[in-house]
């Protein structure tokens, strides 16, 4: 079952919350290390939002993890939860980390980064994976794919 809409979520203390009102674009896994250590576990979990359907509600992220010019991960000022990150103007979405949703049962990953960095135990279910991200010839199909998956799959 997909993602009922409007959905909401927030960070572990409560003080960040945000809402959701278009479906995601493509799931995803990230077993970089980076991923790893800023989530404190295996991978970090994505739900890619486009940038029009997602709203901070309550409080107002910081900037922490990487900052550079085109990739912002967001946190909680108040339990510092990384809650998700956004990009540059040429890519007009949002990963959301899809456990900081109320209800994050109908997440299933389409597909997993950074394989070459995964912890050997670490198993997703995801159809796809990728030794580092996707290349770009391999996005278009990626991102078509998703929705047949998103919808008979879930």
């Amino acid at each position: 079952m997909p993602m009922t809409l409007p959905a909401t979520g927030g960070c572990r203390c409560g003080a960040l919350r945000f809402r959701v009102t278009k479906h995601p674009i493509n799931t995803m896994i990230c077993h970089c290390t980076g991923c790893q250590k800023m989530s404190g576990s295996a991978f970090s979990t994505t739900a890619m939002i486009p940038a029009d359907g997602f709203e901070v509600t309550q409080g107002t992220p910081v900037t922490g993890g990487l900052k550079g010019p085109e990739i912002h991960h967001q946190h909680c000022p108040d339990c510092l939860s990384w809650v998700f990150t956004t990009f540059g103007p040429d890519r007009p979405f949002v990963n959301l980390r899809a456990v900081m949703l109320d209800d994050a049962t109908w997440f299933r990953p389409y597909a997993e980064s950074y394989t070459s960095e995964k912890l050997p135990w670490a198993q997703t279910g995801a159809p796809h994976s990728f030794a580092q991200f996707p290349p770009p010839d391999a996005r278009p199909a990626l991102m078509a794919g998703f929705a047949a998956f998103y919808e008979a799959t879930l």
